[in-house]
C-alpha cells in the first residue's frame, strides 16, 4: 500500500558519526583496526600514559556513582510526612509519661503529713508504685500484640492519670497505696508500648531517634515537677492541681494517637535497612535459641546497669554529699542535678553518636567515662570532684537503656514486643532492688563503698557491650 512518499535507505554505519555527520570510514574504524605488521611499535610510555588516564577516568566514574548512590539512599530514607508526624506523636507520649508522675512527687510530703503516717508506713505505701509496675509489666507485650502499641500507650496514659489523681485524693493509706499500685501497673504498660512504637518509627526513619524520645521524657519530668512546685507555691489544692494536670496530659496523648503509625506492630523485617544480628558477639558455636537467650540476658544486665547508676543519683547523691562530704543542703542537691542534666545532654547527642559510631562503641565509651569518672570521684572524695563524677556517670549511661530496648526489640525468634517487654520488666526489678543493696553495703561499711556500684556498672557494660550493634557500613 502506497503512502505517497518513500523512505530513503539508511547509510552504512561507517559513514555516520555520533553527531550525525559523515566521517571517512578509515577514521571511524581506526581505533578497532589491527596493528600494522610493519613499522615502529607504539612506545611503552604511551601505553602507560593511556593506562593511567583510564584509571583516573575509572576513579572519577566510581566517585560519581558513589555520590549518586549516597544521594539516592538519602532520598529513599527521607521520612515521609506521616512518619514525621508519628515521630512528634511518640515524643508527645514520652513527654506526657514523664510529666504525669512528676506532678505527684512534690506532693508526697504533704500527703504523708495529711495521712499522719510514719516513715515505715510511708515507705511501704510508696513502694506500691514499682510493685505495680513489676506485677503488670509482663502483660504489656501481649497487650501490644493484640491492640497495637499506640493504643496501649494512650490507654495506659489514661489509667496512669486516673491512678495519680486517686493517689492525691486518697484519704487513707490503703487508698493511697492502691492508687499507686494501679498507676505503677499502667505506667509500666505505657513505658513498653511507647518504646515499641518509638522503635517502629525509628525503623521507618532508618536511623537512630530513640534517644531523643528519652530526652523528651526528661523534659516532661522537669515540666511536671515545675508545675507541681508552682501549684504548691500558689497554694493550689492537690485535687484541682492533679485533676488539671491529668486531664491536660491525657488529652495530649489522645490527640497524639491520631498521628501514630497505623496497622499492626508485627511489621516485616524489610523496614530495618540492615538487620545485622550476625555482627553481635555472643558465644560462637551456640545454636540460635541459646544465642538469643545469651543476648537477651546481656541486654537485661546492660539496661540494669544504666538504672543502677540512675538510682545512685536519685537516692544517694544528695545524702552522700551532705552526710559524708559535709556539703550544704543547696550544694548537696547539685549531685543529682548534675547527673540528670548530663544524662539529658547525652540523650540529645546520643542519636547522632549512635548513627556515626554504632551502639557498641557509644556504650563502651560511655561505660568507660562513667567508670573512670565516678571511680576517681570516690577514690579522691571532694565535693566538686563528686559532682563532676555524677555528671560523668549520667552522661556515660545516657544511651544504655534505649540501646538495650532497641536491641531487644530486634532479636530474632521472639514474638513482637517480647524482648522489649522482658528487658523492661527485669530492668524495673533491678531498679527496685538496687536501693536496699546499696543501703546494706552502706550500713555494713560506708556509703562511699556502697556507691562503688556505679563504676562496677560501667565495668559490666564494658564486658557485655559486644551484644550491641556495631557501626553500620
Amino acid at each position: 500500500m502506497s503512502t505517497g512518499f518513500s523512505i530513503p535507505p539508511f547509510p552504512p554505519p561507517a559513514a555516520v558519526s555520533g553527531c550525525g555527520s559523515p566521517l571517512p570510514a578509515d577514521r571511524e574504524r581506526a581505533p578497532r583496526a589491527r596493528a600494522p605488521t610493519s613499522g615502529p611499535a607504539p612506545h611503552r610510555h604511551q601505553h602507560q600514559h593511556q593506562h593511567q588516564h583510564q584509571r583516573r577516568e575509572s576513579v572519577r566514574s566510581y566517585a560519581r556513582r558513589g555520590r549518586l548512590r549516597r544521594m539516592t539512599v538519602d532520598v529513599l530514607r527521607r521520612p515521609a510526612l506521616a512518619e514525621r508526624r508519628a515521630r512528634v506523636a511518640v515524643a508527645v507520649l514520652f513527654f506526657t509519661n514523664g510529666a504525669l508522675f512528676a506532678n505527684l512527687l512534690p506532693r508526697y510530703p504533704q500527703i504523708k503529713a495529711d495521712l499522719g503516717i510514719g516513715n515505715a508506713a510511708y515507705g511501704l505505701a510508696v513502694a506500691a508504685f514499682p510493685a505495680g509496675a513489676i506485677a503488670a509489666g509482663l502483660a504489656a507485650g501481649a497487650l501490644v500484640r493484640r491492640y497495637g502499641s499506640a493504643r496501649v500507650a494512650v490507654g495506659g496514659t489514661l489509667v496512669t492519670g486516673a491512678g495519680i489523681l486517686a493517689a492525691g485524693l486518697g484519704g487513707s493509706v490503703a487508698l493511697f497505696a492502691g492508687a499507686l499500685l494501679l498507676a505503677g501497673a499502667a505506667d509500666a504498660v505505657t513505658d513498653v508500648a511507647q518504646n515499641a512504637h518509638g522503635l517502629r518509627v525509628q525503623r521507618r526513619y532508618g536511623r537512630s531517634i530513640i534517644n531523643s524520645f528519652h530526652a523528651i521524657w526528661s523534659i516532661g519530668a522537669v515540666t511536671g515537677g515545675s508545675m507541681a512546685a508552682a501549684a504548691i507555691a500558689l497554694d493550689v489544692p492537690r485535687g484541682p492541681h492533679l485533676l488539671f494536670s491529668s486531664l491536660l496530659f491525657v488529652a495530649a496523648a489522645c490527640v497524639a494517637l491520631r498521628f501514630c503509625l497505623p496497622g499492626p506492630d508485627g511489621e516485616p523485617a524489610e523496614e530495618d535497612a540492615t538487620p545485622d544480628h550476625h555482627d553481635r558477639e555472643p558465644a560462637r558455636g551456640t545454636p540460635p535459641g541459646a544465642r538469643t537467650g545469651y543476648v537477651l540476658a546481656a541486654l537485661v544486665l546492660i539496661a540494669t546497669a544504666g538504672t543502677l547508676v540512675e538510682d545512685a543519683g536519685n537516692s544517694w547523691a544528695t545524702l552522700y554529699l551532705s552526710d559524708s562530704l559535709h556539703a550544704s543542703a543547696a550544694l548537696a542537691a547539685s549531685g543529682y542535678v548534675a547527673l540528670v542534666g548530663a544524662q539529658f545532654v547525652g540523650r540529645i547527642l546520643g542519636d547522632r553518636l549512635v548513627d556515626r559510631f554504632g551502639q557498641r562503641a557509644v556504650a563502651r565509651s560511655g561505660a568507660l567515662i562513667a567508670a573512670v569518672g565516678m571511680g576517681l570521684a570516690l577514690a579522691v572524695p571532694t565535693v566538686p570532684g563528686t559532682v563532676l563524677g555524677f555528671a560523668a556517670a549520667g552522661f556515660g549511661v545516657a544511651t544504655l537503656v534505649p540501646a538495650a530496648m532497641h536491641e531487644a526489640d530486634e532479636l530474632p525468634g521472639l514474638k513482637p514486643g517480647s524482648g522489649l517487654n522482658i528487658v523492661s520488666w527485669l530492668m524495673r526489678l533491678g531498679f527496685l532492688l538496687s536501693p536496699p543493696v546499696v543501703g546494706l553495703v552502706a550500713d555494713a561499711t560506708s556509703l562511699r563503698a556502697g556507691l562503688l556500684v556505679v563504676p562496677l556498672a560501667g565495668v559490666i557494660v564494658l564486658l557485655l557491650a559486644g551484644v550491641l550493634r556495631p557501626r553500620r557500613p
